[in-house]
């Protein structure tokens, strides 16, 4: 048994201004830091004791982790960062508020463009949620996975698509399932594994 924690970065400055982020390096909110404090004081509520942690190459992702792991007392806890755990890239969608890009492309287009599973926004480096699994996913077979398998505790700070992705190979969710998931800033996904990696339980720190 190894328990797996899932948490997306508090909020960050483009998520309130409702920008499209991908990879662009915005950093936390005030609200985006007391919510990543809010989600490690429920963690240390639990117990749980981590050996490893991951996280994405971006500010927001780490941050998060880092306020996490403070709040639990883990603040040495070895973390990896690589960017196969980066949100999804928006291409030229970067940087645009939603709403305008809305008015300029169609309510319908930007709808496909967020939720559809594999059509990408327009330009270079756009990724569609397929785009993004096809890098997350064999990251967390590499990486992730055979400590979980070894019965280590892993918390995973990273973005709402990828991890979306990985929600949805350990949930098994069909692609229309995942297009209807929405992760929630800082709130902490549990999930107690058993040695195969199938779910034993799933509880959500809200």
């Amino acid at each position: 048994m190894s328990i797996l924690v899932l948490i997306r970065h508090g909020q960050s400055q483009w998520n309130l201004e409702n920008r499209f982020t991908g990879w662009v390096d915005v950093p936390l909110t005030e609200l985006g830091r007391e919510e990543a404090h809010r989600a490690g004081r429920k963690l240390h509520e639990t117990g749980i004791k981590f050996a490893f942690a991951y996280t994405s190459e971006l500010i927001r992702a780490q941050e998060t982790l880092s306020i996490v792991l403070q709040e639990i007392g883990a603040s040495d806890l070895p973390v990896e960062r690589d960017m196969a755990l980066n949100e999804r890239h928006y291409g030229d969608l970067q940087g645009l508020n939603k709403a305008e890009t809305a008015k300029k492309y169609g309510d319908e287009q930007v709808h496909i463009w967020r939720r559809s599973y594999d059509v990408a926004p327009p330009g270079e480096g756009g990724e569609s949620l397929k785009d993004t699994a096809a890098r997350t996913l064999p990251y967390f077979a590499a990486r992730i996975a055979p400590q979980l398998q070894a019965g280590h505790n892993v918390i995973v700070a990273a973005h709402g698509n990828s991890l979306r992705s990985i929600v949805m190979d350990l949930e098994r969710l069909t692609r229309e399932q995942v297009l209807e998931l929405n992760i929630a800033t800082g709130v902490p996904l549990v999930y107690e594994l058993d040695g195969a990696l199938s779910i034993v339980k799933k509880t959500i720190l809200e």
